[in-house]
């Protein structure tokens, strides 16, 4: 059965919140999992589709898995592994499935999947995870749209990102934990993600340094024990929730969070007017102004502003006095949820990779439906600050990110829903 999230919007926001662990985080140590010869305990892993993904990829490889989905916690093992071929229907779900390739290289000299998918916010190549596995003695052929690697064993090697992929250092850095020798990444991903993945591989006996800096180096280990690991907390999901205030003009505390990760868009957020409070070390207060002040945005990697947060702060530029420009310079199609802002009364207009918008004093209702995972976020911020009645659907990309995103938004003071289609059409039937 469908169901819409139904909004009315003009609640102001009050309380506080508690941030979950990272899913951009959960996934790839989820992972990095199959490397290990002893149970593992991964802690804080929200419940997500992505997640359950995750899960069912490498379940499928034969490790056992038990997730406990309320306490939020994962128990592994991978002793046992009996594939090197995750199901082509599970790897075409998600993006991040591509990541068990690093893993399978290293526990069995040879792999065969499919290409990723996941939300169509842009091409995303793996040309980057296959060159950085070639350097390290991966030979890779290609039929019916299934990539295979082969080596004997995986060697050391120097690697150059020609960008700094976060998939890409993530596979590498997983592959490079069981090669014989040394591997340097210089322009490596440095996203705080990146470093919990480290932290994960180097509580469980892996020698990896520089994480979070442009050159990380792995020495290989003969092998990797179990460990007990908690996820940090999700910088996107708390960014979210940060917003969901700007744009409604509230006060809330959100609690769990690594201000530090936050520091490109807490510096945005307060350009435009918005009250930001820091002094607890794992908290952030925040109070949203009436008279927001439109500015200009560039999406960069890590610790440039994230294009995870793109869409929602552009919910906010929208409600905000004068124009201001958005440059998305990560992904080439990240601008699908305009089409829903602007149906919603917003005046944004797309050139290429730059958006231009003309704040305008408020939104109104309107049927929308989101068609990826963080636009779906900026649609549900849109329609908590918008006049009636906002109906989205589409829900199945905003599940695959935020866990219990509508009650947590509840429990806050939003009047919001969830109602099914079937429901949707007999109120229509009978002209209610």
């Amino acid at each position: 059965m469908n169901y819409e999230l139904v909004i009315e919007g003009g609640q102001p926001l009050h309380g506080s919140v508690k941030i979950k662990g990272a899913k951009n985080a959960g996934l790839p140590i989820i992972a990095a999992s199959l490397l290990m010869d002893e149970p593992a305990v991964i802690e804080e892993v929200p419940d997500l589709m992505d997640v359950k993904t995750m899960l069912a990829v490498i379940k499928a490889l034969g490790a056992e898995v038990n997730y406990n989905s309320q306490a939020e916690m994962i128990a592994t093992n991978a002793i046992n592994l009996q594939s090197a071929e995750p199901p082509e229907d599970l790897m075409r779900k998600m993006r991040a499935s591509f990541l068990v390739l690093g893993p399978l290289l290293a526990r069995f000299g040879h792999a065969r999947l499919s290409l990723p998918g996941g939300c169509a916010i842009g091409t995303r190549p793996v040309d980057l995870h296959l060159k950085g596995l070639e350097a390290m003695g991966v030979e890779f052929s290609y039929a019916s749209g299934l990539i295979e690697g082969k080596t004997s064993r995986l060697q050391g090697a120097s690697v150059y990102l020609d960008y700094p992929s976060v998939g890409a250092t993530e596979n590498l850095i997983m592959a490079a934990t069981l090669a014989k020798g040394s591997t340097t990444i210089e322009n490596a991903a440095s996203e705080p993600e990146i470093v919990d993945l480290a932290g994960f591989l180097n509580s469980a006996g892996a020698r990896i340094s520089g994480a979070g800096t442009k050159r990380i180096r792995i020495t290989g280990v003969a092998q990797l024990g179990g460990t007990r690991y908690a996820v940090i907390p999700d910088r996107i999901e708390a960014g979210t929730f940060l917003l969901s205030a700007a744009v409604t003009g509230s006060e809330i505390t959100v609690k769990n969070v690594l201000s530090d990760h936050l520091k490109p868009l807490l510096a945005k957020m307060r350009e435009t007017g918005v009250e930001i409070d820091e002094t607890d070390l794992s908290a952030i207060r925040i109070k949203g102004s009436k008279e927001k002040k439109c500015v200009d945005l560039k999406t960069q990697p890590y610790p440039g502003f994230p294009t995870d947060l793109q869409p929602q702060f552009m919910t906010l530029l929208a409600l905000s006095g004068g124009s201001g420009f958005v440059t998305e310079t990560v992904f080439e199609n990240r601008f699908r949820h305009v089409d829903g802002l602007v149906r919603m009364g917003a005046d944004i207009k797309v050139e290429g990779s730059r958006a231009v918008v003309q704040g305008v004093g408020k939104l109104s209702g309107a049927p929308v439906e989101a068609s990826d995972l963080r636009g779906a976020a900026a649609l549900v911020l849109a329609a908590l600050t918008a006049e009636g009645i906002t109906r989205i659907t589409g829900l199945e990309h905003l599940r695959r990110g935020y866990s219990g995103f509508e009650e947590r938004l509840r429990s806050l003071g939003a009047s919001i829903k969830l109602e099914s289609n079937a429901q949707l059409r007999r109120e229509i039937a009978s002209g209610e």
